[in-house]
């Protein structure tokens, strides 16, 4: 019994002549229209802007934390079980014994660039401090933070955000895309992988919808990345020069990006991406990809030798034997909101009538047991303390809520968001590649390797606070500023000085490059997946990606610059984390159908 032929008809109607001459008219003006809107209402509204995206942000949040949670672990799986099966893991994503178009040096620095580089450099020292001072563990009062004890927990959410999980979102888009498109010879383009559920409707509006959902995702997670890469940029520009101008110093606090300056570094790291994007991805991605490995694995052995890499090395066996261990709860535990109603309940007999006076300061991820305490007052602080343990321990839920949905959930909207980017951009360059390969090669080995990356450099940092050398410097600095302050903890001035301004020009060249690969990835979607399109357009995005991340820090407060394009990302992650979904039992769906045409010796050949 033969098996229908899949549908590879995908037909995106693009523009003959004129200025959108090859670009899908509905895609780029519905793109356009809502990020000028965005734009626009961030300038003319900006107090509007920040507190209504703010308040949208939290409330998804109440409503679809544990869904990105656990449809993320599921990712995981759903790659892990692909890889697993024999004959779907052998597949190559083109013809027969075709060859891979990149190196496998190039191949990983454009992938490693792409996908983490920025992440990594601003959050390298940035998370792992962070999370040894707060993290679920510590959060439930089972260890202080900033502690010995806190260290294995520490680094097991740290894994968490940058391991496997990170890494499987990017696949998820980026398998799905090249296998429909180097397998059936299909456009690489979003709509392509839901495909096998939805054929020919994918032709019309709603074909429209998920690529326009893929644009408006990827502009708001690049804008993300390069908010926080340009604030480091900023951080380092003024460890060099001291140029006051470019930053908030406030008496008694650490010196942090102020608008102007993050303005200023924004329209310079953006000028040099649109040059980039405009000499193509043979050229000016693959070259600035491969120096930023080798900055990359100078930086990484300034530390193997002046940091705490014994410390470290020790640190990575035993932080990952613990992440493999907690695996499965890490990518299931998930947590909604406690209701007051709850939380009363669960306070002692003496407690619940002041359970509207405890709950704020019992469930506030962010503070402490002893910082609870010390904020009661009247008949709330009069409590005996056996009583006041127990409301802390009631507010638990909603501690372990709080914490999630501001740090692990908030990295799974950014790599999600990030996703249609990398995942497309990984697509484009894996052409060739086994399925296996594709998924081994762009999970496990650059999460490996995401790891080195932060006990080295994070376990440095935390070593020079364990020791006492560097007295809460690093602690006190801004996340964008650590970096620097450990360097200048370690080493002696000279080499600081040339340290730190290779810091800065590998921090430009990985904002250079992710900032012109997602222009890129935006114009093919534009183009119904054509690798080859017009300078004008990537002209035109790269202009709009600088105007989104522009007003959107203008529109924040002045103290957190980065509140509202962190509130605008997690908004715009969730519709394509539903379509990431599709795309899993579309793409399971593909793989079993494809392999009983194989049984059958049928080949696929496009639809009627």
């Amino acid at each position: 019994m033969s098996i229908k032929p899949p549908f590879t008809d995908v037909d995106i109607k693009t523009q003959d002549g004129g200025f959108y001459k090859d670009n899908s008219l509905p895609i780029a003006l519905i793109s356009k229209s809502i990020m000028v809107a965005l734009v626009l209402w961030a300038l003319v509204f900006p107090a509007n802007a920040n507190g209504t995206l703010g308040s949208w942000n939290s409330q998804l949040l109440e409503v679809f934390n544990q869904f990105y949670i656990v449809i993320v672990g599921f990712f995981v799986f759903f790659l892990l079980a692909i890889a697993l099966m024999p004959k779907t893991g052998a597949r190559v994503m083109g013809t027969p014994g075709e060859k891979p178009e990149f190196s496998n040096f190039s191949w990983f620095s454009m992938m490693f660039g792409a996908g983490l580089g920025v992440g990594l450099m601003v959050f390298a020292t940035a998370e792992p401090l962070g999370l040894w001072g707060s993290n679920p563990v510590v959060v439930a009062g089972e260890v202080p933070g900033n502690t010995p004890e806190a260290l294995q927990s520490g680094f097991r959410y740290t894994f968490l955000h940058y391991g496997f999980h990170a890494w499987a979102i990017y696949v998820v888009t980026g398998l799905s895309l090249a296998y429909y498109a180097y397998t059936r010879d299909m456009p690489l383009t979003i709509r392509s992988a839901l495909t096998p559920l939805f054929g020919r409707a994918m032709n019309g509006v709603f074909g429209h919808i998920v690529d326009v959902l893929g644009v408006v995702a990827t502009i708001l997670g690049v804008s993300v990345t390069i908010g926080y890469g340009v604030s480091q940029f900023i951080d380092g520009v003024y460890a060099i020069t001291g140029m006051d101008w470019m930053m908030n110093i406030t008496e008694g606090e650490a010196p942090t990006p102020g608008k102007v300056g993050l303005i200023a570094g924004l329209i310079m790291i953006m000028g040099m991406s649109i040059i980039s994007a405009v000499s193509g991805v043979g050229r000016g991605v693959k070259y600035l990809s491969n120096l930023n490995l080798v900055l990359s694995l100078i930086l990484l052995m300034t530390f193997v030798i002046f940091g705490s890499f014994v410390f470290a090395m020790s640190t990575y066996g035993s932080a990952f034997v613990d992440y493999i261990i907690n695996f499965v709860s890490l990518s299931f535990g998930s947590y909604g909101p406690q209701s007051a109603a709850d939380f009363a309940a669960a306070l002692p007999a003496d407690a619940q009538p002041l359970a509207g006076d405890l709950m704020a300061g019992a469930t506030n991820a962010w503070g402490s047991y002893d910082g609870f305490v010390s904020g009661l007052e009247g008949d709330a602080a009069a409590l005996p303390p056996e009583t006041l343990a127990s409301v802390y321990e009631a507010g638990n839920q909603g501690r372990q809520f709080g914490w999630q949905a501001g740090w692990t959930t908030f990295y799974w909207a950014w790599w999600i968001a990030f996703s249609p980017f990398v995942g497309l951009f990984l697509a484009r360059i894996s052409k060739g590649r086994t399925v296996r390969e594709f998924i081994i090669g762009c999970v496990f080995a650059p999460a490996l390797v995401c790891f080195a990356w932060m006990t080295i450099l994070g376990g440095t940092a935390i070593d020079l606070e364990m020791t006492g050398g560097a007295d809460g410097a690093i602690i006190g600095a801004s996340n964008t500023a650590k970096l620097f302050v450990t360097l200048g903890q370690m080493l002696e001035p000279g080499l600081l000085s040339a340290l730190t301004i290779m810091c800065v020009v590998l921090i430009m060249t990985f904002l250079v490059t992710s900032a012109d690969s997602g222009i890129l990835v935006m114009n093919t979607i534009m183009s119904g997946g054509s690798q080859e399109t017009g300078i004008k357009h990537r002209i035109i995005w790269g202009l709009i990606l600088t105007a989104v991340i522009g007003t959107l820090i203008i529109a924040a407060g002045e103290n957190n610059p980065m509140d509202a394009l962190r509130n605008a990302m997690i908004i715009g992650a969730l519709p394509f984390t539903m379509v990431m979904g599709l795309m899993c039992v579309a793409l399971a769906k593909a793989l079993y159908r494809d392999g009983k045409r194989e049984k059958l010796g049928q080949v696929s050949q496009p639809a009627e």
